[in-house]
């Protein structure tokens, strides 16, 4: 029976800091290859591997697609591209972002679940929202090791959190616990795999999870949803996938960028109506143009207030005006 080698990582804010730390206090010769998701922009040209190996535990690289697993390293997902663990290789590639990152925590946790079963043990860290809590199931569901890091030594618990809430987690460790931890893990022999569930097979989209009312707010596909508990996880055909949270970040994200093409369209319209007024022969159509003008500022001006302040501010109550008619002093 092989020993618990795949050791998956994820985390956000305040995992960098933290992985830093802790890093150092790892084997070199770590038997296990340890594998690091942490949500970065797109654009960001990351050190991050070359930072943690002058920490003098297991060396960091960002991978390859294709390099072969070794263990005693460390591979850290490059900005803007997902990590995917096969067995003996890794894929690195610009897949569908999932709960808007990429890369994202549990593409990496859910295919070395798929490849290594057992002999995983996932870490969350860290970090905003609930990334991670999907990947972690698929851990589990495998007979996977569930390890998640004290909420309340996190700047950001809100992941920890979830996964507790959510996952049977098999430890709860303070950070400087942890690399002793991981270092007993991957000594060990790992039980024996087990086959998911099939609401775990639908989390993952190896099975069609039911028809929900709402589409993709990447790619206006249909999404389905799978529920396990109160967890609710979305994906569609592509791959995009979100938890319920990040899907309601993303559709407001959606709905701000569809706002502001309405604002453009709007002021574009009143643009035009004006120059149309300029030219027309008759004081009627220019009379109507110079309407047309008005209606279509207006409408625009409300949606702009809506976006800058939350509500479309009265004309009584912009700045210096006082509400209801009263006069300064009254």
């Amino acid at each position: 029976m092989a020993n618990r080698d795949i050791v998956v990582v994820g985390a956000s804010a305040g995992g960098v800091e933290l992985l830093l730390e802790l890093v150092g206090e790892l084997p070199r010769s770590l038997p296990a290859a340890i594998f690091v998701v942490v949500h970065t922009s797109s654009g960001y040209l990351s050190t991050f591997p070359d930072l943690l190996t002058s920490r003098g535990g297991p060396p960091a690289v960002h991978p390859n697609h294709g390099d072969q697993v070794s263990s005693g390293h460390i591979y850290v997902a490059p900005p803007d591209m997902q990590l995917l663990v096969r067995l003996g290789f890794v894929e690195v590639v610009r897949g569908p972002k999932e709960n808007g990152h990429r890369p994202a925590v549990d593409p990496l946790f859910r295919s070395a679940s798929w490849s290594y079963g057992s002999r995983v043990v996932g870490v969350i860290l860290s970090g905003h929202l609930d990334c991670g809590t999907a990947g972690l199931m698929s851990v589990k569901a495998r007979g996977g090791v569930a390890v998640v890091q004290d909420p309340l030594s996190a700047a950001a618990p809100d992941m920890p959190q979830s996964a507790i809430r959510r996952v049977e987690v098999d430890y709860v460790v303070e950070p400087a616990d942890l690399p002793k931890l991981i270092t007993r893990l991957t000594a060990e022999a790992a039980s024996a795999a087990s086959p998911p569930g099939q609401a775990v097979a639908a989390l993952e989209g190896a099975r069609p999870g039911a028809r929900a009312e709402l589409v993709c707010p990447v790619c206006h596909g249909v999404l389905t949803e799978t529920a396990i508990g109160d967890f609710r996880h979305f994906r569609c055909h592509v791959g995009h996938a979100f938890t319920l949270e990040s899907l309601l970040g993303e559709q407001g994200e959606e709905l701000e960028r569809a706002l502001w093409a309405a604002v453009r369209s709007l002021e574009e319209g009143a643009a035009l109506a004006r120059r149309l007024a300029r030219t027309q022969p008759t004081a009627e159509m220019r009379d109507r143009f110079a309407e047309k003008e008005g209606t279509l500022s207006q409408q625009a001006d409300v949606i702009r207030r809506l976006l800058l302040y939350g509500q479309p501010r009265l004309e009584e109550e912009a700045p210096g005006k006082p509400a209801g008619g009263e006069q300064p002093g009254a």
